[in-house]
């Protein structure tokens, strides 16, 4: 199923915020506006770390959201698209690994997770509801994005 980029990438970047926000991480603007590295960015807020959270695992499943949320939407994971997206994820699991065959099922692991993540019907239509924002704006704001978020996660 051929998407036009602009939605693919909506998704992709809607994804991120979404596991963002569940995870608690802030977001500080989302946007589909390419640029010369970029089809579009989600970019976050400080993170604040708390003792007893795994923050490797959170950034590794934001990571992971974009290609999650995309295939979603497209039903095709697009691994060229989310290329720096996986190296960095892929670095983290490995540093958690130890080894290459550890961080590969920690990848599945962690792919599998975010996938259950977005399948909850709030946070899908989350990410839908961002998706159709960027694609009418361009770009959202994390206060936007978060105020979308709570919207849907309200309507459950």
């Amino acid at each position: 199923m051929d998407q036009p980029p602009s939605e693919t990438t909506a998704y992709h970047e809607a994804g991120h915020a979404v596991v963002a926000l569940v995870l608690g991480r802030p977001v500080h603007a989302v946007s589909i506006r390419p640029d010369h590295q970029h089809a579009g960015t989600c970019c976050f807020g400080k993170p604040v770390f708390r003792p007893t959270e795994d923050w490797l695992e959170r950034e590794v499943l934001i990571s992971l959201a974009g290609l999650a949320a995309e295939a979603a939407f497209t039903g095709d994971y697009c691994w060229d698209g989310a290329a720096r997206d996986l190296q960095y994820a892929r670095g983290l699991l490995l540093q958690r690994g130890g080894n290459q065959r550890a961080a590969d099922r920690l990848e599945r692991r962690s792919l599998s997770k975010v996938e259950h993540i977005l399948s909850r019907p709030a946070n899908w239509r989350a990410v839908q509801k961002l998706a159709g924002e960027l694609l009418r704006a361009g770009e959202i704001s994390g206060r936007a994005a978060r105020h979308f978020f709570e919207e849907c996660q309200r309507e459950e």
